[in-house]
């Protein structure tokens, strides 16, 4: 059956200000400098609708942010990649969320404002409209309460009307990890953590052990590790991918998402398990390119010359 979308996104949507070249950690009291700050799209949702939007899939996004200027940039940002934006709130009490992300290489520290996307649930989203799509993700579930307290109950509407669906948790910040993954894990069809939310939300040491216990209720796992590349677990089979190294990283920030948009752009169209972790791991890597989450997406001609100048491969 023919769809209007291939994706749809139900998520958060903020911007990022990414300081980079920083000299030192923040102490309570002193002050440092940062050499390079960015200003441009952020939250983990947004990433992957613009980026599987740029591969190629055609995405709509269901969000909710403020009346201000950086609502204004999150939806400018969305459209110079094709995304369908008309599913997403302003809102007039609430302003659009930020997070200031202090960056070091490979990891960072974030501080994050969640502003409207806090205020979606259940009821923003228009059933008629999920029916249009084939495919639904979800990401960061715990930086909006509101989405978080029915996510099972999302996923049991998209699954009803014939959705293959998504999921990306992202970290908890008040470690909490409240969601019962038992009931919920039956109607994602890709789950999609890294390795330290996996092992946080089973309270294991290793991945072995993460995955004994969650497998029964899963259907496809997908670990995320960085520079360690990706992992998949499906029924008894399980594929070790390694990651596509790049010597001249700009920052990691988003690298995850991308990864999902790799994955995902391949998995909607029946590709095999690995084929759709390698790529995964090629998306991810091409986004270390540059600085954001967004910025190695420009279009498709930018990204097949960064798989082909930077890691050998032609898309």
């Amino acid at each position: 059956m023919n769809k209007k979308y291939d994706i749809i996104v139900v998520g958060e949507l903020n911007v990022d200000l990414i300081l980079n070249n920083i000299q030192g950690f923040p102490e309570e009291g002193k002050e440092i400098l940062a050499d390079d700050m960015n200003l441009t799209l952020g939250s983990s949702s947004a990433i992957f609708a613009s980026n599987i939007s740029t591969l190629g899939a055609k995405t709509a996004f269901i969000g909710k942010i403020g009346i201000d200027t950086f609502g204004n940039l999150t939806i400018d940002s969305l459209h110079k990649r094709k995304v369908d934006t008309d599913l997403i709130i302003r809102s007039k009490d609430h302003q659009t969320g930020a997070t200031i992300v202090l960056n070091y290489g490979e990891d960072r520290a974030m501080v994050t404002h969640q502003g409207a996307m806090a205020h979606l649930g259940i009821n923003d989203i228009n059933v008629s409209e999920i029916k249009k799509a084939k495919h639904l993700h979800v990401s960061s579930i715990f930086l909006q309460p509101l989405i978080k307290k029915d996510i099972i109950q999302i996923f049991k509407i998209a699954k009803d009307n014939g959705l293959t669906t998504s999921l990306d948790i992202q970290w908890d910040p008040e470690e909490k990890w409240d969601v019962d993954f038992k009931t919920l894990l039956p109607v994602v069809d890709v789950f999609l953590p890294n390795r330290q939310e996996l092992l946080a939300i089973t309270k294991t040491s290793t991945i072995d052990e993460a995955i004994d216990y969650l497998l029964p209720y899963a259907n496809h796992i997908i670990v995320k590790m960085g520079s360690d590349g990706s992992r998949g677990y499906f029924l008894k089979e399980k594929y070790d991918i390694p990651a596509f190294k790049n010597e001249d990283v700009v920052d990691a920030i988003g690298a995850g998402d991308s990864f999902n948009a790799g994955f995902i752009s391949k998995f909607i169209h029946g590709e095999k398990l690995e084929d759709c972790l390698r790529f995964g791991n090629l998306i991810g890597a091409i986004n270390t390119c540059a600085s954001g989450g967004t910025t190695a997406f420009k279009n498709m001609k930018r990204v097949t010359r960064l798989a082909e100048e930077r890691f050998g491969i032609k898309i």
